[in-house]
């Protein structure tokens, strides 16, 4: 690993996709107490994207305009997947600029790429076009957000030896999941010698509220330890790694986060032995295993809330919750159920989980309806 990653990037990095809410607006001054702490702590690199709501105005607002640009390190991605034309694309950058108001970016990321949708970013001159910004001191560190297979990670990272990082999905649960391939991927990302940043370390907090099987496994060995520091740890404990992104919500969860990364240890061999348990025991759930990115959302011409869906389904499929389930399922549909879908599967070609969506909401519908 490069040493200026070795020695600059504590851990911990801020997710910023899943901000804290005031309705359906972010809480900002919520953020900005969290923003302090993580700061205060000694933290410093902070992941947003083109395409998370407000997120990029809001850190403006939370970051930009209140601490020393020296004091942070700025993420944001570019999405080719939502833009029509290569100027479109293109436009996303200055976009950003002006919406965070930063100057530059740290970290510059082609955002989700997977096996449908790398040929884009190779129509749209992306790669070039970064690496310009790059020269032009408007980018210090090129990278890219990944969601495919191992074989394409190799060649992407065969045909763009300049990138200097990658940011893969790394969690307990999915390190072996022949659907995800953290593991292969992590191990090719090594063999290129490539800096990682971990996302998804949680699996959008399905991993802070395991199974009681794996809470109470967790609670025997250590009661002071929440769920999330396992799985958090589990990913900072490995080699290579540049940080781990946590996407906290809450003034709770930070503190929590805080709290056990600060100074952080990796994880004993006695303490690796519980996580291999853990899988073991979460192997056999039977959750659908979203991770309310929204990105299915956005082009389902039916206006489904199917990541609301899928966590209603989940009270009942992981802890028998079937009152609960159905009372959440009730509470989230506004007028657009699970029987609703078309079956066009735009969402599983956004989806970078790989979940089979028409086929989980045809057994949301059966069973909660």
């Amino acid at each position: 690993m490069p040493a200026s990653f070795a020695t600059d990037t504590p851990k911990l990095g801020f997710g910023l996709m899943r901000l804290p809410k005031k309705l359906v607006l972010t809480d900002i001054e919520q953020f900005k107490e969290m923003v302090d702490l993580f700061l205060a702590a000694g933290f410093t690199y902070f992941d947003t994207a083109f395409v998370y709501g407000t997120s990029e105005q809001d850190t403006k607002k939370a970051l930009v305009d209140r601490h020393p640009r020296d004091s942070y390190t700025l993420a944001t991605k570019l999405n080719a997947m939502f833009a029509p034309s290569e100027k479109s694309a293109k436009d996303q950058f200055y976009t950003s600029l002006k919406r965070t108001g930063a100057g530059y970016f740290d970290f510059y990321l082609l955002h989700a790429i997977k096996d449908e949708e790398y040929t884009k970013y190779d129509k749209f001159h992306i790669w070039d076009f970064v690496a310009a910004r790059k020269a032009e001191g408007l980018v210090k560190h090129m990278g890219f957000s990944f969601h495919g297979t191992p074989e394409l990670l190799d060649q992407v990272l065969t045909d763009h030896p300049e990138v200097d990082f990658v940011q893969l999905q790394l969690n307990y649960l999915d390190w072996n999941d022949s659907s995800i391939s953290s593991r292969e991927n992590y191990e090719i990302a090594r063999k290129h010698n490539k800096p990682i940043v971990v996302m998804e370390p949680v699996k959008g907090g399905k991993l802070a509220n395991p199974p009681k099987a794996v809470k109470e496994l967790f609670q025997r060995y250590n009661p002071n330890l929440s769920p999330a520091s396992w799985a958090i740890r589990f990913a900072a404990s490995l080699d290579g790694i540049l940080t781990v992104l946590s996407g906290m919500s809450s003034i709770a969860q930070m503190e929590d986060n805080l709290s056990f990364m600060t100074n952080f240890q990796p994880l004993s061999e006695e303490e690796h032995a519980l996580i291999r348990e853990a899988q073991k025991r979460m192997g056999n759930s039977a959750e659908i295993p979203c991770t309310a990115c929204h990105y299915c959302t956005d082009g389902c011409p039916k206006q489904i809330p199917i990541p609301d869906i899928f966590a209603a389904a989940n009270l009942q499929l992981g802890n028998g919750q079937t009152a609960e389930a159905r009372a959440r399922y009730d509470a989230v549909l506004e007028g657009h159920k699970a029987s609703d879908c078309i079956g066009c599967k735009q969402c599983e070609r956004a989806c970078p989980q790989h979940i089979s969506v028409v086929e989980k909401l045809q057994q949301c519908s059966a069973m909660l309806s």
